[in-house]
């Protein structure tokens, strides 16, 4: 078993589980057996993870810097490298892949230890800091953003793109068409708990500008946060708007296939679904997130010319709705962006990764690997 078996390395949130259980699924379909070390949190999210088995590790953060709390966390990310080194001398994986945040320090780092490849996939286009903390010890880093030509690990690195869901690949399928002059303009709005609360606010205001012609074209599906919905269904009805708000929305990928435009977050999951899909964007990057990842990762795709990116301090209702006027008035330049943004997609970042995966188990580097793809 041991030779054909994957230790797979993920916790916290579903942006580093999610990758994660892309990368499960292809391994799983070409022979590997896989498993999974996460801590408790994700542990509740994994029941479709196509893991033999999931192994909860203990590990912490160095978020406090009162002395007492850093000696906590060392002792328990300590605990965390005896409990996964053991597990890896059980197991004796063939390769162990970290996919971000601290619950891989223990595995990734006891894996390293004991002359184990290892791998670590970055969704993002700035290195978080678990992996920025192991990345000099691993066998080669995945990028989702991240660029193998320059960096201190560039030699290391191999850009895969960042696994997506099924339902993104199908939605993929569907080609961008853009409204006519007379034809209803689809507006699909989403982001996270904050990105959901500041677009409740300042959509209603910006479409209230528009002039009324405009108003009667437009269709927005908007992402809003429970306690926001009321308010912002009834802004919407006040200005005799269909709207369609909801916390959530089960099937996302096809709303953004079925969007003429996009409003969203920057996320690594959600630029690399819109880049796969093909739609064009205004990104709005999380002012506070840890490395300003989400400006970074919106800045790839708007240098691609998939997207428009307004930070959100500059997103006053004015400017939202100056920029949805010229964007309802100009099919053209939408359709370019859509083009812009589905060439630099990687529908196939499951399958790139899983390769990388099998090829660091063989004992090939990174470089070789990388030739070997290039020729």
């Amino acid at each position: 078993m041991a030779e054909r078996t994957v230790l797979l390395c993920a916790g916290g949130t579903g942006g580093h589980l999610f990758p994660a259980e892309a990368l499960a699924h292809a391994l799983v379909g070409r022979g590997w057996s896989v498993h999974l070390a996460t801590d408790d949190r994700a542990a509740r999210f994994a029941g479709a993870f196509p893991a033999e088995e999931t192994h909860a590790v203990q590990s912490a953060t160095f978020g406090s810097g009162n002395p007492l709390g850093l000696l906590r966390s060392g002792l328990a990310i300590w605990r965390g490298v005896r409990q996964s080194s053991a597990l890896i001398k059980r197991l004796q994986p063939a390769a162990v892949v970290g996919f971000g945040g601290y619950p891989t320090l223990p595995p990734v780092y006891a894996a390293t230890r004991r002359g184990v490849p290892t791998l670590i996939h970055e969704q993002n286009a700035v290195m978080g800091r678990a992996n920025k903390a192991l990345a000099a010890r691993v066998t080669a880093i995945a990028g989702g953003f991240l660029p193998e030509d320059q960096g201190q690990f560039a030699e290391k690195t191999v850009v895969t793109g960042n696994p997506v869901r099924p339902a993104v690949i199908e939605a993929a399928t569907t080609p961008y068409v853009p409204a006519g002059p007379r034809e209803t303009f689809r507006l699909l709005v989403f982001g996270g708990s904050q990105g959901a609360q500041y677009f409740s606010q300042v959509l209603p205001e910006a479409v209230r500008l528009l002039p009324e012609a405009l108003r009667a074209r437009l269709s927005i599906t908007q992402q809003a946060r429970a306690e926001d919905e009321p308010g912002l269904a009834a802004a919407y009805r006040e200005i005799g708007l269909a709207a369609e708000v909801s916390p959530f929305f089960q099937d996302m990928a096809r709303r953004i296939a079925d969007a003429h435009l996009v409003i969203s977050r920057s996320g690594a999951s959600t630029v690399s679904e819109i880049a796969v899909i093909g739609r064009p964007a205004i990104l709005v990057p999380y002012p506070h997130a840890l490395d300003h990842d989400q400006a970074a990762n919106a800045a790839a795709l708007e240098t691609a010319g998939g997207a428009e990116i307004v930070p959100q301090p500059k997103l006053t209702p004015e400017r939202l709705g100056g920029i949805l006027e010229v964007a309802m008035g100009a099919p053209e330049k939408l359709s370019a962006m859509a083009a812009a943004a589905r060439a630099v997609g990687r529908p196939d970042a499951a399958r790139l990764l899983a390769d990388l995966t099998e090829a660091i188990a063989s004992g090939e580097g990174p470089t070789q690997f990388k030739r070997r793809r290039s020729s």
